[in-house]
C-alpha cells in the first residue's frame, strides 16, 4: 500500500482530508532515500519517504509505512525512524501508517510513549489511514475523477465485505479512463489485492468489456452479457476454490448455467464469506 504513494506522491494530500485530517498544500514533494542504516551494522528502512515543501507551513518529512497486521516490534522501529529522520534532516517528520483492516489500524493509531509512568520523554502519534476513516468509493463517476485515489480506497477496504461494490465502481472507472493510465492502475490494483479471493474477482472484472450504450439490446451488448455471465460464474467458482470450499456437481452446474447477472452478483458476494457452497442459494 505504500508503493501507491511513490507512483502518486501527492495522493496523501487528497486522501488525508477525506479521513478528517487537514494537511497543508505542498509546493513540492521529493522522494528521499529510504535507507536509515547507521554506521554500525544495524539496518532499518522505512517503506517510503518524502520531503514535502509547503508555501506557508514549512517543510517536513513524510514516512509512509504499510502495516498488514499488528507487530509488537514496530512501535520501537517507528520511534527510531522519526528520531533518526529528525536528527539527519533537521525537519519535522510525520509517520503515516496505511492499513487494510480496522483491527490493525486501531492498533497502529495508539500513541507510542517512551519514558517512565511519571514522565514521557518522547511520544509518537502515528497518522493512520484504513477502512475506518477512508470512505469507500462506489460511484464510478467519482472513481473516474481520481483513479489513484479510487485504487487506494479499494486497497484500504480490501478485507471489507462490501469490497465487490468498490471494485465494480473501480472497474468502471478504469474502463472510462482507458489507455496506459487505466492499464497501469488496473495492474496496481491486482498486485495490491495480493493473494486473496478479491484478486480473482478483480481479474474477472478486468476480463470483461463494458458496453458504451447499455440497455440498447444490441448484438454486442447481448454477447457481452452472455460472456459476463460466464465470467461471473467462473469467478464464483474460483473464489470458492481458492477458499477451499468444496463444490458438488449439482451446485457447479447451477452456477455455470445461470445467466442472470444480478443473481450471479449476489452469489459472488456470498462466495467471499460462505462456509459451504450451498449457502450461496439461501433465501432463494
Amino acid at each position: 500500500m505504500h508503493h501507491i504513494f511513490r507512483d502518486e506522491p501527492g495522493l496523501f494530500t487528497r486522501v488525508l482530508p477525506k479521513a478528517g485530517v487537514p494537511f497543508p498544500e505542498p509546493t513540492a514533494i521529493q522522494p528521499l532515500d529510504t535507507d536509515l542504516t547507521e554506521i554500525r551494522p544495524l539496518a532499518r528502512r522505512v517503506d517510503t519517504l518524502f520531503r514535502v515543501d509547503t508555501a506557508e507551513d514549512g517543510d517536513f518529512l513524510l514516512a509512509v509505512e504499510a502495516q498488514g497486521q499488528p507487530d509488537p516490534d514496530k512501535p520501537n522501529s517507528w520511534t527510531y525512524y522519526l528520531a533518526h529522520l529528525y536528527a539527519k534532516y533537521q525537519l519535522p517528520p510525520i509517520l503515516l501508517v496505511v492499513c487494510r483492516d480496522k483491527a490493525t489500524a486501531s492498533w497502529a493509531a495508539k500513541p507510542v510513549r517512551v519514558g517512565l509512568p511519571v514522565h514521557t520523554s518522547m511520544a509518537v502519534f502515528p497518522l493512520v489511514l484504513g477502512p475506518g476513516n477512508v470512505p469507500a468509493i462506489i460511484d464510478p463517476d467519482e472513481a473516474t475523477e481520481d483513479l489513484p485515489l479510487a485504487v487506494f480506497t479499494a486497497l484500504a477496504h480490501a478485507k471489507d465485505p462490501g469490497l465487490p461494490a468498490i471494485l465494480d465502481a473501480l472497474a468502471a472507472a478504469v474502463a472510462n479512463t482507458g489507455g496506459e493510465t487505466a492499464q497501469r492502475w488496473a495492474e496496481f490494483t491486482e498486485i495490491g489485492l495480493g493473494d486473496t479471493p478479491a484478486r480473482a474477482l478483480w481479474r474477472q472484472l478486468m476480463a470483461t468489456y463494458t458496453p458504451r450504450f447499455p440497455g440498447r439490446g444490441t448484438l454486442i451488448e447481448e454477447t457481452f452479457i452472455e460472456g459476463e455471465a460466464k465470467g461471473e460464474a467462473k469467478a464464483v467458482l474460483r473464489v470458492l476454490d481458492r477458499r477451499g470450499i468444496e463444490v458438488s456437481e449439482p451446485v457447479r452446474e447451477r452456477i455455470v448455467s445461470c445467466t442472470d447477472l444480478e443473481v450471479l452478483g449476489v452469489w459472488l458476494d456470498r462466495s467471499l464469506t460462505a462456509s459451504k457452497a450451498e449457502e450461496l442459494f439461501e433465501s432463494e
